[in-house]
């Protein structure tokens, strides 16, 4: 009959737009609508949105991309959603209003926090429950930040007034009534012991948060409930859910261990699957839940840059170099290298391997013959050292090499970035048919949990390869490029 096909609305919440998109039983997108939103900074190095403004966007979103893909809600099998991590929300039980703006994940307010809890010792405990590092990039100390700053917020917490979550969890307290979150994004807030999988209760007397605010914890893959029927005129299942970055991991069908992704979204992102044991990292690198289909979890280490994707946004919004992002590339092919110049985009710190907050954006090497297509290619060169730091951290901690990665997100559109990073990491790139594996991940997720795919071998069938960048670079300018990049980043941490 005309119009029975069925299909998956994904929600990719991310940290500079909402965005939805339909996908069908082949994993191909057939309508999507995306809205950007204000982006807001009090003070140098603090990042906040507007949880309202996420929530208004991200409605607005979906129902454009229903619209697009010219179906019917009563079409749509399921919902996934997935987000930007890490980024903290306190919303009151009762009426359902943010008692403050989001704290994001960028945001590096609870620096000092951070450096108290190191000062007691705590690095090791923390490390060895959640996988992660004493670092402002996670919930936590945002939340200890809004404890200490906010008069009253303790209280009204303690009492069971308030619901804290990530943006997954908001979402779904807007989609659903239901105060829930999965998994990994559970593992990203320094409260979650990975282990046991559960809220651990010495990490929450650690940082003094009351229980009774934290949400409850399901698989990736799950009945989370059922959308209210005013927003899309039908009750829709919500059945997927999981951080952007382990969302990609699962649409790039890395499912075997040691298969590997990296997203170049704002920051840069790379995640390897390894598997049903958790990986301690030697290297700085994070330890994370994947995902979790119900049958336990999926582990994965994981090395974050924070400034990826955004330092081109720099290049446009703030400098002036150039008026769209795609016109880098040929911005960096029209000299014959960098001449020289380094930039290190360490504009709120550092991540992994590093994990310096003190380090500052730097940039290093110019001379009177430096043009702007020098500074150019400069921040793009950075986006693929600091993946290239990343990958070497990886396979130190896995104990072998990658043989090649799968790269998404929207700077992987840029030929030239996508063979710079060949040609530094010595190791091909793929990039997938479907560039959009952060929400294609999500939609997985839920369709799984619906029996819209039957199961993984489903999923990977789907899986398609677009292109393949090969290394071409001699060894000795690699070797070369690297040092001088090195050096450039011990500048950056020495300037503080």
């Amino acid at each position: 009959m005309p119009g029975s096909e069925r299909y998956i609305l994904a929600l990719d919440q991310g940290t500079t737009t909402s965005r939805a998109i339909v996908f069908n039983r082949s994993g191909v997108a057939i309508g999507m609508r995306q809205l950007p939103f204000r982006q807001i900074y009090p003070k140098p190095g603090w990042v906040e949105h507007d949880p309202a403004e996420i929530w208004t966007t991200q409605l607005e979103a979906a129902r454009g991309a229903i619209e697009a893909a010219q179906i019917r809600s009563d079409q749509i099998a399921a919902i996934g959603i997935t987000n930007q991590r890490e980024t903290t929300v306190v919303w009151d039980r009762k009426t359902g209003e943010p008692v403050y703006n989001a704290i994001v994940w960028q945001c590096r307010r609870s620096s000092d926090i951070c450096g108290e809890l190191r000062a007691l010792g705590a690095s090791e405990q923390v490390r060895a429950r959640t996988g992660l590092v004493l670092d402002p990039y996670f919930s936590a100390t945002k939340l200890v930040w809004l404890f200490n700053e906010v008069p009253g917020l303790r209280d009204r917490a303690e009492r069971g007034d308030l619901a804290f979550g990530t943006i997954d969890s908001w979402l779904l307290w807007k989609l659903c009534g239901r105060h829930a979150t999965d998994v990994t994004n559970a593992s990203r807030t320094l409260l979650f012991n990975i282990n046991e999988r559960r809220w651990d209760p010495e990490l929450l007397r650690l940082f003094n948060v009351p229980e009774a605010i934290l949400p409850e914890v399901l698989p990736s893959s799950s009945a989370y409930g059922t959308t209210k029927t005013e927003l899309f005129g039908v009750g829709i299942p919500v059945s997927g859910v999981a951080g952007d970055q382990q969302a990609a991991l699962f649409g790039q069908a890395c499912f075997a261990p040691g298969s590997a992704k990296n997203t170049y979204g704002t920051g840069c992102f790379t995640l390897m699957n390894t598997g049903s044991v958790p990986v301690p990292s030697r290297n700085q690198l994070l330890t994370t839940i994947a995902w979790d289909l119900g049958r336990g979890p999926t582990y994965a280490l994981e090395g974050s840059v924070f400034i990826a994707g955004a330092v081109v946004q720099w290049l446009r919004d703030e400098l002036g170099l150039v008026k769209e992002a795609a016109e880098t590339e040929s911005l960096a092919r029209s000299v014959p290298d960098n001449g020289e110049v380094y930039l290190v985009p360490a504009f709120v710190g550092m991540g992994a391997p590093y994990w310096d907050s003190g380090a500052r954006g730097t940039l290093v090497g110019l001379t009177r013959g430096a043009t702007k297509a020098h500074i150019v290619r400069a921040a793009l060169e950075a986006i693929a050292y600091q993946s290239r730091d990343l990958l070497d951290a990886m396979e130190k901690d896995f104990g072998q090499p990658l043989p090649y990665i799968k790269a998404d997100g929207g700077a992987s559109a840029n030929s030239f970035l996508m063979q710079f990073q060949a040609d530094v990491m010595d190791r091909p790139v793929i990039l997938p048919e479907v560039n959009e594996t952060t929400a294609l991940g999500a939609a997985y997720l839920a369709g799984l949990a619906v029996g819209f795919w039957s199961g993984l071998e489903d999923v990977e069938r789907n899986w398609r390869k677009k292109r393949e960048f090969v290394p071409e670079m001699a060894e000795a300018t690699r070797c070369r490029l690297i040092e001088r990049w090195r050096a450039a980043v011990e500048t950056a941490r020495f300037y503080k």
